[in-house]
């Protein structure tokens, strides 16, 4: 649950429904949309009025981390994962307020050197977009 312009984030376990358990986690205020990486594991959000990105490991119900983009107003709708060939796996998003497209490392393990941080940003055609998808023959 995002509890928007707190800065908070609730994970609620469902597993029990007549005893639901909820974490608090503190994030970055602002947190808009977002979408898991390729593993399902962590949850990447943008806080699209602070250009940063927000990282959850929602099996550890923790903070994982808060990356800058680099770009003006994040908003990656539920962002795009592939893999780079330099990178390794990858969650990207556009930005609203500039023609950016951010890439962050996703890869905690093969790529730990890279995971959670932006590896990557390029110039997309126009000037800002809403959302980022990948092709699923690309």
């Amino acid at each position: 649950v995002n509890v928007k312009e707190t800065g908070k984030i609730i994970m609620v376990d469902y597993t029990d429904l007549k005893n639901l358990k909820t974490v608090e986690i503190e994030a970055e205020r602002f947190l808009h949309d977002g979408g898991f990486d390729s593993t399902r594991r962590y949850f990447i959000t943008a806080a699209n009025a602070r250009g940063k990105l927000v990282v959850i490991d929602t099996k550890e119900s923790k903070l994982v981390a808060i990356t800058e983009t680099g770009g003006q107003t994040p908003h990656p709708g539920r962002g795009a994962n592939f893999v780079h060939p330099e990178f390794g796996p990858v969650w990207a998003t556009s930005h609203l307020g500039d023609d950016s497209v951010a890439l962050i490392g996703t890869d905690p393990e093969g790529h730990a050197d890279k995971a959670w941080k932006i590896v990557d940003s390029f110039p997309a055609l126009g000037g800002g977009s809403l959302f980022i998808k990948t092709h699923p023959k690309s």
